[in-house]
Protein backbone atom coordinates (compact mmCIF):
# COMPACT_ATOMS: atom_id res chain seq x y z
CA UNK A 1 0.00 0.00 0.00
CA UNK A 2 1.28 3.23 -0.97
CA UNK A 3 2.91 5.57 1.93
CA UNK A 4 0.26 8.46 3.07
CA UNK A 5 2.09 11.60 1.37
CA UNK A 6 1.17 15.17 1.67
CA UNK A 7 0.61 17.78 -1.26
CA UNK A 8 2.70 21.10 -0.76
CA UNK A 9 2.03 24.13 -2.92
CA UNK A 10 5.14 23.62 -5.23
CA UNK A 11 3.37 20.80 -6.62
CA UNK A 12 5.34 17.87 -5.22
CA UNK A 13 3.90 14.97 -3.27
CA UNK A 14 6.26 14.64 0.46
CA UNK A 15 5.38 11.31 2.69
CA UNK A 16 3.46 12.39 6.17
CA UNK A 17 5.67 10.08 8.27
CA UNK A 18 8.64 12.99 6.96
CA UNK A 19 8.99 14.04 10.91
CA UNK A 20 9.10 10.60 12.32
CA UNK A 21 11.76 9.27 9.56
CA UNK A 22 13.68 12.41 10.53
CA UNK A 23 13.87 11.33 14.06
CA UNK A 24 15.46 7.73 12.78
CA UNK A 25 17.75 9.46 10.32
CA UNK A 26 19.09 11.69 13.12
CA UNK A 27 19.34 8.46 15.64
CA UNK A 28 21.47 6.63 13.19
CA UNK A 29 23.49 10.03 12.56
CA UNK A 30 23.52 10.81 16.15
CA UNK A 31 25.34 6.87 16.72
CA UNK A 32 27.71 7.94 14.02
CA UNK A 33 28.70 11.03 15.60
CA UNK A 34 29.24 9.91 19.51
CA UNK A 35 30.68 6.90 18.07
CA UNK A 36 33.76 9.76 17.63
CA UNK A 37 33.63 11.20 21.25
CA UNK A 38 32.80 8.09 23.39
CA UNK A 39 35.88 6.40 21.52
CA UNK A 40 38.28 9.20 22.64
CA UNK A 41 37.76 8.94 26.25
CA UNK A 42 38.13 5.05 26.49
CA UNK A 43 41.90 4.64 24.78
CA UNK A 44 43.85 5.24 28.08
CA UNK A 45 41.68 2.22 29.00
CA UNK A 46 42.22 0.23 25.65
CA UNK A 47 45.74 0.94 25.92
CA UNK A 48 46.16 -0.62 29.20
CA UNK A 49 44.39 -3.58 27.98
CA UNK A 50 45.57 -4.64 25.15
CA UNK A 51 48.65 -3.69 25.78
CA UNK A 52 49.33 -1.39 22.90
CA UNK A 53 51.67 0.75 21.39
CA UNK A 54 51.18 4.82 21.18
CA UNK A 55 51.15 4.35 17.41
CA UNK A 56 48.16 1.48 17.63
CA UNK A 57 45.79 3.61 20.41
CA UNK A 58 46.24 6.24 17.24
CA UNK A 59 45.33 3.95 14.68
CA UNK A 60 42.30 3.43 16.51
CA UNK A 61 40.88 6.64 15.48
CA UNK A 62 42.26 7.31 12.98
CA UNK A 63 41.37 4.20 11.15
CA UNK A 64 37.84 4.95 11.50
CA UNK A 65 38.44 8.52 10.00
CA UNK A 66 40.36 7.62 7.09
CA UNK A 67 37.78 4.43 5.71
CA UNK A 68 35.02 6.79 6.57
CA UNK A 69 36.18 9.64 4.27
CA UNK A 70 37.46 7.19 1.45
CA UNK A 71 33.78 5.73 1.49
CA UNK A 72 31.57 9.09 1.50
CA UNK A 73 31.91 9.70 -1.95
CA UNK A 74 31.06 6.23 -3.48
CA UNK A 75 28.73 4.94 -1.34
CA UNK A 76 26.77 8.58 -1.68
CA UNK A 77 26.69 7.79 -5.41
CA UNK A 78 25.42 4.04 -4.60
CA UNK A 79 22.70 5.37 -2.88
CA UNK A 80 21.69 7.43 -5.61
CA UNK A 81 21.83 4.64 -8.10
CA UNK A 82 20.40 1.30 -5.86
CA UNK A 83 18.32 3.51 -3.61
CA UNK A 84 18.93 5.52 -0.61
CA UNK A 85 16.55 3.76 1.90
CA UNK A 86 18.05 0.35 0.91
CA UNK A 87 21.74 1.71 1.28
CA UNK A 88 21.05 3.42 4.38
CA UNK A 89 19.68 0.02 6.23
CA UNK A 90 22.62 -1.83 5.01
CA UNK A 91 25.48 0.79 6.48
CA UNK A 92 23.36 0.86 9.75
CA UNK A 93 23.01 -2.90 9.86
CA UNK A 94 26.71 -3.05 9.33
CA UNK A 95 27.89 -0.54 11.19
CA UNK A 96 25.84 -2.04 14.25
CA UNK A 97 27.53 -5.42 13.49
CA UNK A 98 30.87 -3.49 12.90
CA UNK A 99 30.72 -2.20 16.99
CA UNK A 100 30.02 -5.95 17.86
CA UNK A 101 33.14 -6.67 16.69
CA UNK A 102 35.23 -3.60 18.33
CA UNK A 103 33.73 -4.71 21.41
CA UNK A 104 34.38 -8.39 21.20
CA UNK A 105 38.24 -7.76 19.71
CA UNK A 106 40.99 -9.99 21.07
CA UNK A 107 43.88 -7.81 20.73
CA UNK A 108 44.58 -4.38 18.49
CA UNK A 109 45.00 -5.53 15.67
CA UNK A 110 41.74 -6.84 15.35
CA UNK A 111 40.10 -3.65 17.12
CA UNK A 112 42.09 -1.71 14.61
CA UNK A 113 40.45 -3.82 11.38
CA UNK A 114 37.38 -3.84 12.85
CA UNK A 115 37.42 -0.09 13.27
CA UNK A 116 38.32 0.26 9.73
CA UNK A 117 35.32 -1.52 8.97
CA UNK A 118 33.05 0.51 10.95
CA UNK A 119 34.15 3.94 9.20
CA UNK A 120 33.25 1.91 6.02
CA UNK A 121 29.62 1.04 7.50
CA UNK A 122 29.33 5.15 8.51
CA UNK A 123 29.94 5.78 5.21
CA UNK A 124 27.24 3.91 3.74
CA UNK A 125 24.35 5.13 5.94
CA UNK A 126 25.67 8.83 6.73
CA UNK A 127 25.65 10.25 2.99
CA UNK A 128 21.94 8.52 2.81
CA UNK A 129 20.89 10.98 5.79
CA UNK A 130 21.50 14.14 4.26
CA UNK A 131 20.11 13.11 1.00
CA UNK A 132 16.86 11.72 2.42
CA UNK A 133 16.28 14.63 4.50
CA UNK A 134 16.72 16.99 1.20
CA UNK A 135 14.31 15.51 -0.96
CA UNK A 136 11.33 14.06 2.04
CA UNK A 137 10.75 17.72 3.27
CA UNK A 138 9.01 20.42 1.25
CA UNK A 139 11.33 23.62 0.73
CA UNK A 140 9.76 25.62 3.29
CA UNK A 141 9.85 22.69 6.01
CA UNK A 142 13.82 21.98 5.40
CA UNK A 143 15.19 25.08 7.00
CA UNK A 144 13.38 23.73 10.31
CA UNK A 145 14.27 19.74 9.12
CA UNK A 146 19.03 20.77 9.07
CA UNK A 147 18.61 22.65 12.45
CA UNK A 148 18.03 19.46 13.79
CA UNK A 149 21.31 18.51 12.59
CA UNK A 150 23.23 21.26 14.47
CA UNK A 151 21.47 20.17 17.81
CA UNK A 152 22.51 16.59 17.07
CA UNK A 153 26.08 17.07 16.59
CA UNK A 154 26.18 19.37 19.68
CA UNK A 155 24.63 16.71 21.43
CA UNK A 156 26.84 14.03 20.53
CA UNK A 157 29.91 16.08 21.26
CA UNK A 158 29.01 16.58 24.87
CA UNK A 159 27.34 12.60 25.47
CA UNK A 160 30.46 10.59 24.23
CA UNK A 161 32.33 11.60 26.94
CA UNK A 162 29.58 11.80 29.19
CA UNK A 163 28.42 8.50 28.40
CA UNK A 164 31.81 6.87 28.11
CA UNK A 165 33.20 8.03 31.35
CA UNK A 166 29.97 6.34 32.95
CA UNK A 167 29.87 3.63 31.19
CA UNK A 168 33.86 2.89 31.83
CA UNK A 169 33.57 3.88 35.65
CA UNK A 170 30.40 1.62 35.78
CA UNK A 171 32.80 -1.57 34.30
CA UNK A 172 30.07 -3.13 33.21
CA UNK A 173 30.36 -7.20 34.18
CA UNK A 174 33.94 -6.40 34.09
CA UNK A 175 34.10 -5.24 30.67
CA UNK A 176 35.73 -2.48 31.21
CA UNK A 177 36.31 -0.12 27.73
CA UNK A 178 34.06 -2.79 25.45
CA UNK A 179 30.73 -1.57 26.30
CA UNK A 180 31.30 1.75 24.40
CA UNK A 181 31.17 0.07 21.43
CA UNK A 182 28.88 -2.83 22.77
CA UNK A 183 25.94 0.11 23.49
CA UNK A 184 25.34 0.52 19.77
CA UNK A 185 24.31 -2.92 19.46
CA UNK A 186 20.40 -2.15 20.73
CA UNK A 187 20.16 1.22 19.08
CA UNK A 188 21.62 0.01 16.15
CA UNK A 189 18.88 -2.85 16.09
CA UNK A 190 16.37 -0.55 17.14
CA UNK A 191 17.60 2.23 14.10
CA UNK A 192 17.07 -0.07 11.79
CA UNK A 193 13.74 -2.08 12.75
CA UNK A 194 12.50 1.44 12.94
CA UNK A 195 13.52 2.79 9.73
CA UNK A 196 12.47 -0.46 7.63
CA UNK A 197 8.88 0.78 9.32
CA UNK A 198 9.04 4.51 9.01
CA UNK A 199 11.69 5.59 6.04
CA UNK A 200 10.29 6.09 2.85
CA UNK A 201 11.15 4.33 -0.24
CA UNK A 202 12.58 6.01 -2.86
CA UNK A 203 13.03 5.11 -6.28
CA UNK A 204 16.50 4.51 -7.04
CA UNK A 205 18.65 5.55 -10.64
CA UNK A 206 19.73 1.70 -12.03
CA UNK A 207 20.43 3.58 -15.34
CA UNK A 208 23.30 5.48 -13.73
CA UNK A 209 26.29 3.05 -14.60
CA UNK A 210 29.27 2.53 -12.34
CA UNK A 211 32.39 4.42 -12.24
CA UNK A 212 35.53 2.48 -10.99
CA UNK A 213 38.38 4.55 -11.83
CA UNK A 214 36.75 7.60 -10.70
CA UNK A 215 36.24 5.24 -7.05
CA UNK A 216 40.26 5.17 -7.41
CA UNK A 217 40.74 8.22 -8.24
CA UNK A 218 38.92 9.78 -5.71
CA UNK A 219 39.40 7.51 -3.21
CA UNK A 220 43.58 8.22 -3.96
CA UNK A 221 42.92 11.65 -3.78
CA UNK A 222 41.25 11.80 0.13
CA UNK A 223 43.65 9.10 1.22
CA UNK A 224 46.25 11.02 0.12
CA UNK A 225 45.10 13.82 1.80
CA UNK A 226 43.87 12.89 4.63
CA UNK A 227 46.48 10.08 5.82
CA UNK A 228 49.26 12.81 6.36
CA UNK A 229 47.23 14.97 7.97
CA UNK A 230 46.54 12.69 10.51
CA UNK A 231 49.79 11.08 10.80
CA UNK A 232 52.60 13.98 9.87
CA UNK A 233 52.12 15.40 13.46
CA UNK A 234 53.28 11.91 14.55
CA UNK A 235 56.31 11.33 12.58
CA UNK A 236 57.32 15.46 13.23
CA UNK A 237 56.12 15.97 9.19
CA UNK A 238 58.54 14.16 7.10
CA UNK A 239 59.04 14.72 3.39
CA UNK A 240 56.79 11.85 2.25
CA UNK A 241 53.75 14.03 4.28
CA UNK A 242 54.28 16.90 2.20
CA UNK A 243 54.80 14.32 -0.70
CA UNK A 244 51.08 12.58 -0.11
CA UNK A 245 50.07 16.10 0.09
CA UNK A 246 51.24 17.13 -3.25
CA UNK A 247 50.08 13.48 -4.26
CA UNK A 248 46.13 14.37 -3.41
CA UNK A 249 46.27 17.56 -5.33
CA UNK A 250 47.60 15.25 -8.74
CA UNK A 251 44.77 12.72 -8.10
CA UNK A 252 42.09 15.58 -7.72
CA UNK A 253 42.78 17.27 -11.25
CA UNK A 254 42.83 13.92 -12.54
CA UNK A 255 39.92 12.88 -11.23
CA UNK A 256 38.57 15.96 -12.39
CA UNK A 257 39.88 15.54 -15.76
CA UNK A 258 38.03 11.80 -16.00
CA UNK A 259 34.80 13.21 -14.79
CA UNK A 260 34.65 15.72 -17.51
CA UNK A 261 35.47 13.37 -19.85
CA UNK A 262 32.59 11.00 -19.17
CA UNK A 263 30.24 14.45 -19.19
CA UNK A 264 31.38 15.15 -22.31
CA UNK A 265 30.29 11.12 -23.61
CA UNK A 266 27.15 11.59 -21.40
CA UNK A 267 28.07 8.88 -19.37
CA UNK A 268 27.20 8.64 -15.36
CA UNK A 269 30.07 10.55 -13.12
CA UNK A 270 30.94 9.55 -9.86
CA UNK A 271 30.86 13.44 -8.41
CA UNK A 272 28.94 15.21 -11.48
CA UNK A 273 30.80 17.79 -13.00
CA UNK A 274 27.96 20.28 -13.08
CA UNK A 275 28.64 20.19 -9.11
CA UNK A 276 32.14 20.66 -9.00
CA UNK A 277 32.27 23.79 -11.50
CA UNK A 278 28.87 24.75 -9.48
CA UNK A 279 30.60 28.33 -7.62
CA UNK A 280 28.30 28.03 -4.92
CA UNK A 281 28.59 23.82 -3.91
CA UNK A 282 32.21 24.46 -4.69
CA UNK A 283 32.53 27.74 -2.25
CA UNK A 284 29.90 26.06 0.11
CA UNK A 285 31.77 23.28 0.43
CA UNK A 286 35.19 25.05 0.77
CA UNK A 287 33.41 26.64 3.96
CA UNK A 288 32.35 23.81 5.67
CA UNK A 289 35.41 22.33 5.39
CA UNK A 290 36.93 25.72 6.89
CA UNK A 291 34.05 25.48 9.49
CA UNK A 292 34.62 21.90 10.70
CA UNK A 293 38.33 22.48 10.85
CA UNK A 294 37.36 24.11 14.05
CA UNK A 295 35.18 22.08 15.71
CA UNK A 296 36.97 18.82 15.53
CA UNK A 297 40.48 20.73 16.57
CA UNK A 298 38.58 22.83 19.59
CA UNK A 299 37.17 19.86 21.68
CA UNK A 300 40.50 17.70 21.04
CA UNK A 301 42.49 20.57 22.65
CA UNK A 302 39.68 21.24 25.55
CA UNK A 303 39.34 17.82 26.45
CA UNK A 304 43.31 17.32 26.86
CA UNK A 305 43.55 20.56 28.48
CA UNK A 306 41.00 19.57 31.24
CA UNK A 307 42.14 16.08 31.69
CA UNK A 308 45.83 15.52 31.27
CA UNK A 309 46.43 19.75 32.49
CA UNK A 310 43.90 19.71 35.83
CA UNK A 311 43.15 16.14 36.35
CA UNK A 312 39.60 16.40 35.31
CA UNK A 313 38.04 12.79 34.60
CA UNK A 314 36.38 12.27 31.51
CA UNK A 315 33.09 12.85 33.22
CA UNK A 316 34.07 16.13 34.92
CA UNK A 317 35.62 17.40 31.45
CA UNK A 318 31.96 16.44 29.73
CA UNK A 319 29.90 17.91 32.22
CA UNK A 320 31.84 21.17 32.25
CA UNK A 321 31.57 21.35 28.31
CA UNK A 322 27.40 20.99 28.44
CA UNK A 323 27.07 24.71 28.33
CA UNK A 324 28.14 24.14 24.15
CA UNK A 325 24.97 21.97 23.80
CA UNK A 326 22.78 23.46 25.57
CA UNK A 327 23.53 26.58 23.52
CA UNK A 328 22.85 24.52 20.24
CA UNK A 329 19.45 23.17 21.69
CA UNK A 330 18.83 27.24 21.73
CA UNK A 331 19.95 27.94 18.13
CA UNK A 332 17.56 25.03 17.64
CA UNK A 333 14.69 26.63 18.32
CA UNK A 334 15.62 29.79 16.91
CA UNK A 335 16.50 28.13 13.62
CA UNK A 336 13.13 26.55 13.46
CA UNK A 337 11.02 29.79 13.82
CA UNK A 338 13.30 31.12 11.06
CA UNK A 339 13.02 28.07 9.09
CA UNK A 340 14.33 28.26 5.11
CA UNK A 341 14.83 32.07 5.80
CA UNK A 342 18.07 34.12 6.66
CA UNK A 343 20.47 31.12 5.51
CA UNK A 344 23.50 33.23 4.75
CA UNK A 345 22.77 36.19 7.15
CA UNK A 346 22.15 32.63 9.84
CA UNK A 347 25.67 31.34 8.50
CA UNK A 348 27.55 34.35 8.94
CA UNK A 349 26.39 35.42 12.60
CA UNK A 350 26.79 31.61 13.68
CA UNK A 351 30.83 32.26 12.68
CA UNK A 352 30.51 35.59 14.53
CA UNK A 353 29.21 34.23 17.63
CA UNK A 354 31.76 31.74 17.47
CA UNK A 355 34.67 33.97 17.25
CA UNK A 356 33.14 35.97 19.92
CA UNK A 357 33.04 32.56 22.26
CA UNK A 358 36.19 31.63 21.70
CA UNK A 359 37.99 35.20 22.30
CA UNK A 360 36.07 35.63 25.20
CA UNK A 361 37.48 31.64 26.23
CA UNK A 362 40.97 32.89 25.03
CA UNK A 363 40.03 35.98 28.16
CA UNK A 364 39.29 33.36 30.64
CA UNK A 365 42.04 30.71 29.74
CA UNK A 366 44.31 33.70 30.16
CA UNK A 367 43.24 33.92 34.00
CA UNK A 368 43.40 30.62 34.70
CA UNK A 369 45.95 29.72 37.57
CA UNK A 370 46.11 25.82 39.11
CA UNK A 371 42.67 25.48 38.94
CA UNK A 372 39.87 25.61 36.38
CA UNK A 373 36.64 27.01 37.57
CA UNK A 374 34.33 25.49 35.05
CA UNK A 375 31.11 28.27 35.54
CA UNK A 376 33.89 31.07 33.88
CA UNK A 377 33.64 28.81 30.60
CA UNK A 378 29.77 28.73 30.53
CA UNK A 379 29.19 31.74 29.15
CA UNK A 380 32.37 31.08 26.29
CA UNK A 381 30.72 28.12 25.83
CA UNK A 382 27.45 28.07 25.56
CA UNK A 383 27.56 31.15 23.28
CA UNK A 384 30.43 29.36 20.67
CA UNK A 385 27.75 26.15 21.08
CA UNK A 386 24.42 28.72 19.86
CA UNK A 387 27.02 30.24 16.76
CA UNK A 388 27.59 26.59 15.64
CA UNK A 389 23.51 25.40 16.18
CA UNK A 390 22.77 28.76 13.78
CA UNK A 391 25.28 28.15 11.35
CA UNK A 392 25.84 24.62 11.03
CA UNK A 393 21.75 23.79 9.18
CA UNK A 394 21.85 26.78 7.26
CA UNK A 395 25.79 25.82 6.12
CA UNK A 396 24.55 22.47 5.16
CA UNK A 397 20.85 23.93 3.91
CA UNK A 398 22.33 26.59 1.83
CA UNK A 399 25.19 24.36 -0.19
CA UNK A 400 23.00 21.55 -0.90
CA UNK A 401 20.02 23.37 -2.18
CA UNK A 402 21.61 23.83 -5.67
CA UNK A 403 22.01 19.85 -5.62
CA UNK A 404 19.16 17.91 -7.98
CA UNK A 405 17.46 15.22 -6.42
CA UNK A 406 19.30 12.83 -8.45
CA UNK A 407 22.41 13.94 -7.51
CA UNK A 408 21.24 14.09 -3.71
CA UNK A 409 23.52 11.11 -2.24
CA UNK A 410 26.82 12.26 -4.10
CA UNK A 411 26.58 15.96 -3.55
CA UNK A 412 25.88 14.85 0.07
CA UNK A 413 28.52 12.37 0.34
CA UNK A 414 31.21 15.36 -0.98
CA UNK A 415 29.66 17.50 1.15
CA UNK A 416 30.84 15.11 3.90
CA UNK A 417 33.98 14.17 2.66
CA UNK A 418 34.80 18.13 2.54
CA UNK A 419 33.60 17.82 6.18
CA UNK A 420 36.03 15.22 7.69
CA UNK A 421 39.25 16.52 5.45
CA UNK A 422 38.09 19.56 7.13
CA UNK A 423 37.96 17.72 10.72
CA UNK A 424 41.84 15.68 9.98
CA UNK A 425 42.49 19.04 8.77
CA UNK A 426 41.65 20.92 12.06
CA UNK A 427 42.79 18.64 14.43
CA UNK A 428 46.11 18.26 12.89
CA UNK A 429 47.02 22.35 13.01
CA UNK A 430 45.14 22.72 15.98
CA UNK A 431 46.75 19.73 17.76
CA UNK A 432 50.10 20.71 16.36
CA UNK A 433 49.65 24.18 17.69
CA UNK A 434 48.91 23.26 21.02
CA UNK A 435 51.32 19.94 21.58
CA UNK A 436 54.26 22.09 19.72
CA UNK A 437 53.88 24.93 22.70
CA UNK A 438 53.05 22.90 25.16
CA UNK A 439 56.56 20.95 24.31
CA UNK A 440 58.30 24.43 24.32
CA UNK A 441 56.80 25.34 27.26
CA UNK A 442 58.11 22.48 29.36
CA UNK A 443 61.18 22.83 27.79
CA UNK A 444 61.64 26.25 28.85
CA UNK A 445 60.72 25.21 32.48
CA UNK A 446 57.29 26.11 32.84
CA UNK A 447 55.18 25.18 35.38
CA UNK A 448 52.66 22.64 34.21
CA UNK A 449 49.69 24.66 35.07
CA UNK A 450 51.26 27.39 33.04
CA UNK A 451 52.32 25.19 30.28
CA UNK A 452 48.77 24.04 29.36
CA UNK A 453 47.08 27.41 29.65
CA UNK A 454 49.44 28.79 27.33
CA UNK A 455 48.87 26.49 24.60
CA UNK A 456 44.96 26.11 24.63
CA UNK A 457 45.45 29.83 24.11
CA UNK A 458 47.99 29.38 21.19
CA UNK A 459 45.83 27.05 19.84
CA UNK A 460 42.28 28.89 20.30
CA UNK A 461 43.82 31.81 18.13
CA UNK A 462 43.27 29.00 14.95
CA UNK A 463 40.09 28.43 16.21
CA UNK A 464 38.95 32.65 16.03
CA UNK A 465 40.75 33.02 12.77
CA UNK A 466 39.09 29.46 11.30
CA UNK A 467 35.43 31.04 11.98
CA UNK A 468 36.54 34.40 10.81
CA UNK A 469 37.34 32.88 7.83
CA UNK A 470 33.84 31.38 7.44
CA UNK A 471 31.97 34.69 7.80
CA UNK A 472 33.92 35.85 5.26
CA UNK A 473 33.53 33.70 2.74
CA UNK A 474 29.94 33.47 3.38
CA UNK A 475 29.76 36.72 1.51
CA UNK A 476 30.26 35.10 -1.27
CA UNK A 477 27.97 32.48 -0.76
CA UNK A 478 24.60 31.75 -3.46
CA UNK A 479 21.58 32.09 -1.85
CA UNK A 480 19.03 28.81 -1.61
CA UNK A 481 16.88 29.31 -4.54
CA UNK A 482 13.45 30.63 -3.18
CA UNK A 483 10.73 28.04 -3.13
CA UNK A 484 7.84 28.97 -5.69
CA UNK A 485 4.10 29.96 -4.62
CA UNK A 486 0.78 27.93 -5.49
CA UNK A 487 0.08 28.06 -8.83
CA UNK A 488 3.68 28.37 -10.71
CA UNK A 489 4.86 24.60 -10.43
CA UNK A 490 7.50 23.44 -8.52
CA UNK A 491 11.05 25.07 -8.23
CA UNK A 492 13.84 24.52 -11.04
CA UNK A 493 15.22 21.30 -10.21
CA UNK A 494 13.08 19.81 -7.89
CA UNK A 495 10.99 17.43 -9.27
CA UNK A 496 8.23 15.40 -6.95
CA UNK A 497 9.91 13.21 -4.74
CA UNK A 498 10.05 9.69 -5.94
CA UNK A 499 8.24 7.86 -2.49
CA UNK A 500 7.40 4.42 -2.93
CA UNK A 501 5.34 1.79 -0.55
Amino acid sequence: MPAPQTHAPDGATYPERRWFALFILLLAGFMNLIDVTIVNVALPRMQAGLGATSSQIEWVVAAYVLAFALGLLPFGRLGDTVGRKRMFLIGVAAFTLMSGLCGIAPDMNALIAARALQGLAGAMMMPQVLAIVQVIFPPKERGLAFSFFGLSAGLASVAGPLAGGLLINSDIAGLDWRPVFLVNLPVGLFTVIAAWLVVPKMAGHPDMKHDPLGVLLAGAAVFLLVFPLIEGRGYGWPAWAFAMLAGAVVAGVLFFLHEKRRARANRTQLLPVSLMTNPGYVLGSLTATIFFSGIAGFFIVLAVFLQTGFGFTPLESGLTTLPFPIGVLLASFVSGKLRGRLERSRIAGGAAALVIGMLLLMRVVAGIGDTVDHWALAVPLALAGFGMGVAISSLFQTVLAHVPHADAGSGSGALQSFQQVGSALGIAICGEIFFSSLTNAFKAGSAPHAAFVDSLGSALIFEVAAFALVAVFVLFLKAPPRPQHAGHGAPEGRAPVPVEA
